[in-house]
């Protein structure tokens, strides 16, 4: 089975990875888009590489119902030194490889492709504080959760006991780095 990652176009990596989803047909992947706007015959185009212009809403209901990261559709990651193969983009991309495209989309602040203005950086660490901040504050609340665990099976818990400890240390580091990342992010603007 050819690897879709590695296709040499949105349609055929479209095509290939319906494929490998076990997905037959372009009706079949047309009906897995509940309430989407795609029919089984703009699938055909857009595998058969007739249509190169997709709404983005299409794009992401296609990766959607195929459970696979966009990016993997939009390049060729299976070999990220290739260049960036889409149509119609400006001569901002030209030269760009697949990986640095995942890095400039993902808005990756260690990923390949660097930002080039100040407002492009800025923006980029923004986001990557914003989703820091949204991973710190779900595992603040799952830690807290597990504190109350443990003193709930413990009746009145041995502060001292190690993993009492620990759980209590990871929370306040997380709840501390949140609490750092929130003053940072609504001092850009930010509405968290």
């Amino acid at each position: 089975m050819t690897d879709f990652r590695s296709e040499l176009s949105l349609g055929a990596r479209i095509r290939a990875a319906r494929r490998a989803r076990g997905l037959r047909t372009a009706r079949e992947l047309a009906d897995a888009i509940v309430g989407g706007n795609l029919t089984e015959a703009i699938i055909e185009n857009i595998e058969a590489g007739r249509k190169v212009v997709l709404d983005v809403s299409q794009l992401l209901n296609i990766a959607m119902a195929l459970r696979v990261p966009l990016s993997y559709l939009l390049a060729p990651l299976g070999e990220p030194d290739r260049p960036l193969d889409l149509p119609n983009l400006s001569d901002a991309f030209a030269g760009m490889t697949a990986i640095e495209f995942d890095a400039w989309l993902a808005s990756a602040p260690d990923g390949r492709y660097q930002p080039e203005s100040l407002d492009e950086r800025n923006a980029t660490s923004e986001l990557h504080a914003l989703r820091e901040w949204s991973s710190l504050t779900r595992e603040t609340s799952r830690l807290e959760t597990m504190l109350e665990l443990e003193r709930a099976t413990r009746g009145s818990a041995d502060p001292e006991s190690p993993l009492f400890r620990s759980t209590e240390s990871r929370l306040a580091d997380a709840s501390r780095e949140a609490a750092r990342l929130a003053v940072y992010l609504k001092s850009a603007g930010w509405k968290i």
